[in-house]
């Protein structure tokens, strides 16, 4: 395992539930059990906090520490362009990928593959809270 993984998982600073959320989501990975849960202070269409709870490995434990700190201040609609070009970051297809978020280039990479479902559950998650 990569010890980047392990070093981002650490940071666990947004590893709570919001006392008040505008969006919620709990979501479940049925290939390997994870489990994520994540709430999210939406206002104007700008993310303002995340947390999130998750029974999970380290590849979705860093993907969502990670999410949890990037998401902040964003706009739905970059974070909807965002996941949308994620999934295609495991294949040979060339990704534009904003410069906000290329920290995840070390998460979603074709090395990871066969960690792919437990690496984009917490982005699916929060695209279910947010219905995007």
């Amino acid at each position: 395992m990569d010890l980047k993984i392990l070093e981002i998982a650490s940071h666990t600073d947004n590893n709570k539930v919001l006392e008040k959320f505008t969006h919620y989501s709990k979501n479940k990975n049925l290939i390997c059990g994870d489990e994520m849960e994540i709430s999210l202070t939406v206002k104007d269409n700008i993310v303002k906090d995340m947390g999130y709870e998750c029974n999970s490995c380290v590849y979705c434990q860093a993907s969502v520490s990670l999410l949890s700190r990037k998401i902040k201040d964003k706009n739905i609609e970059e974070i909807r362009t965002f996941v949308q070009n994620a999934e295609k970051m495991f294949g040979d297809v060339k990704s534009n990928l904003d410069k906000h978020w290329k920290d995840f280039k070390q998460l979603l990479d074709k090395k990871n593959t066969s960690r792919k479902e437990c690496l984009l559950l917490p982005l699916k998650t929060v695209v279910k809270a947010l219905k995007i």
